[in-house]
């Protein structure tokens, strides 16, 4: 028997894409919930033309608390849990199809593919991963084991092969950073999850100001008992980027140092590189961009361990075949390579 399916998503302005997402999943559902979170523009009307259930939530810094409520609005026999900004393109269409027709009753949650495409990868940090996006409504507990017996509790998965396209017109850090302040200002300590997710976001988008902000979170969690050594080092980039935007040397390189101490990446390695950028070492700048690329990985930001090692290298080069007219052909030479290899890569501007 085919499942039946609600496609549940919250929303705020997003008048842009919000058409765009629900025509491309309109056939595959059998009810559309839409819970607004305080827009200022047309979504609700755009959102309307596709559903009567259209919900407000009052906005409480808590995107768990407003997916809670969206999914208490549906009914069918499991949830899809939608973006505004993504779409299914056709062939994935009748993939998802077919997945209602053979789901098998045990399944509870089933992953798909998250495709971000380079022209619209503002979240930079992969291409694909697979993601939960399709949630049994009511789940069944069963007892296992025929001796010892006890229930399960792990819910049963599914990987499929179905791809959502990723689709973003913007960021929306801004919104989550007050999100995350928030929850500590109230006195929760920050998850390693949230911990890791609030470092990428601060370094996908995160001004001077949103550093500042951060830094006393980060400071914090050093010292929070309990917290690994993979924390440390999300909390060491955080830190070394601040005390470097803040102009605080000693800051700056005590933190890159101790990540270093522990396993040197290549966020840091390009902190060490902007620095001495900034201070006309384009030598030393492009051996820590070198070792970015190749004999670092990135553990925040994707772009840390290519694109901007490649075209910081082009840039080191260029200057140093100002300042040094006997290697200037050779200088020239190898910035037009980093670029080329940029451009292959399609992270030039």
């Amino acid at each position: 028997m085919m499942i039946s399916v609600s496609l549940c998503m919250i929303v705020k302005n997003e008048e842009n894409v919000l058409a765009r997402c629900l025509d491309s999943f309109r056939e595959l559902v059998d009810e559309i919930v839409i819970v607004d979170t305080g827009s200022a523009d047309a979504t609700k009307e755009i959102a309307a033309g596709y559903t009567e259930q259209v919900y407000d939530f009052a906005w409480v810094s808590d995107f768990a608390a407003a997916r809670n409520f969206a999914f208490s609005k549906c009914h069918c026999d499991y949830i899809y849990s939608a973006d505004a900004d993504e779409l299914i393109d056709a062939a994935n269409a009748e993939k998802f199809r077919i997945l209602k027709e053979v789901m098998e009753p045990e399944v509870e949650i089933v992953q798909m593919w998250y495709v971000n495409r380079h022209a619209f990868r503002t979240t930079e940090n992969f291409e694909k991963d697979l993601r939960p996006k399709l949630f049994k409504r009511l789940r069944n507990f069963v007892w296992i084991d025929p001796v010892h017996e006890s229930v399960r509790l792990e819910p049963v998965v599914y990987d499929s092969e179905i791809e959502i396209e990723h689709w973003p017109e913007g960021q929306h850090s801004g919104r989550d950073f007050g999100v995350f302040q928030k929850a500590v200002s109230d006195g929760k300590v920050l998850s390693a999850k949230l911990l890791h997710m609030y470092a990428m976001e601060l370094y996908l988008a995160g001004e001077a100001k949103d550093f500042a902000e951060a830094e006393p979170v980060f400071r914090a969690a050093i010292y929070e008992e309990g917290r690994g050594s993979d924390e440390r080092m999300d909390a060491y980039c955080v830190l070394a980027r601040a005390a470097r935007l803040a102009g605080d040397k000693d800051g700056f390189f005590k933190w890159s140092l101790k990540n270093i101490s522990l396993a040197p990446c290549a966020e840091i390695c390009c902190e060490l590189g902007q620095y001495y950028y900034d201070a006309g070492d384009f030598e030393e700048a492009s051996i820590w961009y070198i070792n970015a690329l190749e004999e670092t990985e990135p553990i925040l930001q994707a772009a840390a361990g290519k694109q901007i090692p490649l075209k910081m290298l082009a840039g080191c080069y260029e200057e140093m075949a100002g300042l040094y007219p006997q290697m200037r052909d050779a200088f020239l030479q190898m910035a037009v390579e980093y670029k080329g290899r940029l451009l292959e890569d399609g992270g030039a501007d």
